[in-house]
């Protein structure tokens, strides 16, 4: 049986508005939305004074599990999620091996169901060798599917336009979402090389071995072949101001495109590479600060659907080299990333009904599990996160719940404080603990169309 809650006097937050409402959930599932609701024969929890946000869908992380568990584990990744608010996680295939067959998403997933804090979706990874397995594993549960179009952790090749059209329009077909990272390849590689033929090994130069271009070059083509298909295309982690122009237009004219960013790009720009060198070596880069303000604005325009973390993480060692092009790309972001967005609202940087909707809502749709998850109505999971705006929170690595603790936002003072992860009715983190030793996480995939 699962857990049954009823939380009363709390505060709502929905992308349509704050309401003052009682959830009563039973079983796991919301059963009643209301005042004064009343129930005798379940625990009563008293949210005076607190927001309550729908439970946090990352829809990006790489927790390294199976073949890279020296980086990350999914036992750790989902405690980080959990108290961070997110309560169910979509993991990246470019794992050891690749989760790019039907056999290796059943393994993966067979080996994580005991794992997992949180509930959780897998993608297939898409390349030129598997083309022809994307509706099988389409039917065994892959929530969506990833495409590298430019170098990644795995070395995994960029499949050719031939496999990009014939996967589109698979994706037309079934409705499923490939999910792009929006680099030219070989764009990266040509400025790579000429920034070490120039001797240059300095973090500050990172940004310049992967100009704007790479991505606006990726992300039109990708514009192209998904207004040709009508396939469903997600640009993750869009760090340029011409990828939002780009999305912007593709969006008015219905093509069906949908756009990502993360915190690290609307919080820092290239700067941030002179005080910290290569811990924030990330794909792709952080940018100037005219495409970090493009962002906020894509965000507050709404041509930015979802925000996701691209937590990525790596050993203390393999991002504290001197030399850039030797460090690994990317750091840990899930636990950081619904206090990062909360305190961006509650200081008036969006408001706060954009943050259920950029981090439950819209990803919930775009990956065909709404209204079970993403929201606070009768019938949905009883996936919840409830905090304190009104206190502060400082974000401090030691207290992390990674493998490896490595963050730029160490010492960051954030607005808000959670007080409540819940996953289906039932308390799995208090007060920034793990409440709840037994891991609930269930395997997630997209309801029928």
């Amino acid at each position: 049986m699962q857990s049954s809650l009823l939380i009363k006097n709390g505060r709502i937050v929905t992308p349509q508005g704050i309401r003052e409402l009682d959830i009563l959930i039973i079983d796991g599932v919301i059963e009643a939305l209301g005042r004064d609701l009343k129930r005798n024969d379940v625990e009563v929890l008293n949210a005076k004074g607190l927001l309550i946000f729908p439970g946090v869908i990352d829809e990006h992380v790489h927790m390294r599990e199976p073949g890279l568990t020296y980086k990350e584990d999914f036992e750790h990744g989902t405690a980080a999620a959990a108290v961070g608010g997110v309560t169910t996680v979509l993991e990246m295939p470019n794992t050891l091996p690749p989760v790019d067959s039907t056999d290796k998403l059943r393994e993966k997933r067979n080996l994580l169901e005991s794992k997992s804090y949180v509930d959780f979706g897998l993608y297939g990874v898409l390349h030129d060798s598997n083309i022809d397995e994307l509706e099988n594993m389409w039917s065994e549960g892959a929530i969506g599917f990833k495409v590298f179009l430019g170098p990644t952790t795995g070395n995994i090749p960029s499949p050719s336009d031939k496999s990009l059209i014939e996967a589109l329009e698979k994706s037309s077909v079934y409705s499923f979402v490939i999910a792009f990272h929006a680099e030219n390849n070989q764009l990266v590689e040509y400025y790579t090389e000429k920034m070490k033929k120039m001797g240059r090994n300095d973090p500050i130069v990172y940004p310049d071995s992967r100009p704007n271009v790479c991505e606006e070059e990726a992300v039109s083509r990708i514009i192209i072949l998904a207004k040709k298909t009508g396939g469903r295309a997600l640009i993750v982690h869009t760090s340029t101001s011409e990828a939002i122009s780009l999305i912007n237009e593709a969006k008015m004219k219905n093509v069906k495109i949908y756009c990502e960013t993360c915190p690290q790009y609307l919080l820092m720009n290239r700067e941030a590479y002179r005080k910290f060198g290569c811990l924030v070596k990330i794909n792709p880069p952080l940018r100037e600060e005219k495409d970090r303000e493009m962002l906020w604005s894509g965000l507050r325009m709404g041509v930015i659907d979802s925000v996701g973390s691209d937590h990525a993480p790596h050993t203390i060692e393999e991002k504290t080299s001197s030399n850039i092009w030797d460090a690994a790309a990317g750091f840990i972001g899930v636990e950081t990333l619904f206090p990062l967005m909360l305190d961006s609202a509650l200081r008036g940087l969006i408001p706060l009904e954009k943050v259920p909707l950029l981090l439950s809502e819209n990803p919930a749709k775009i990956f065909g599990i709404y209204p079970k998850k993403g929201c606070i109505e009768v019938g949905a999971d009883g996936d919840l996160v409830i905090v304190d705006p009104t206190q502060e929170t400082v974000i401090r690595s030691e207290m992390l719940h990674s493998k490896h603790k490595i963050t730029p936002f160490d010492g960051w003072r954030v607005r808000g404080r959670i007080k409540y992860t819940i996953l289906r009715g039932e308390k799995i983190v208090e007060d920034g603990q793990i409440s709840l030793k037994k891991k609930l996480g269930k395997f997630i995939k997209p309801m029928p169309k």
